[in-house]
């Protein structure tokens, strides 16, 4: 998910899909330590998408 696409989703939004990929990243994580996980490029992606969902809300914290 591109950054400008996170900058467009309210502060509920951001946390929902903050949940929602931190979940994720669960299941594949354990996927891919059963050897089950075909591509291990998905995490990196994940773990890129939380990095910048984190980035959004401190940087919307600093604007209230």
């Amino acid at each position: 998910m591109k950054a400008k696409e996170l900058r467009e989703l309210s502060k509920e939004e951001l946390e929902n899909k903050e949940e929602e990929l931190k979940d994720k990243l669960f299941k594949l994580k354990f996927q891919h330590a059963l050897g089950q996980l075909e591509n291990v490029m998905k995490l990196k992606n994940i773990k890129k998408d939380l990095a910048r969902i984190k980035t959004l809300k401190e940087e919307n914290k600093g604007l209230e």
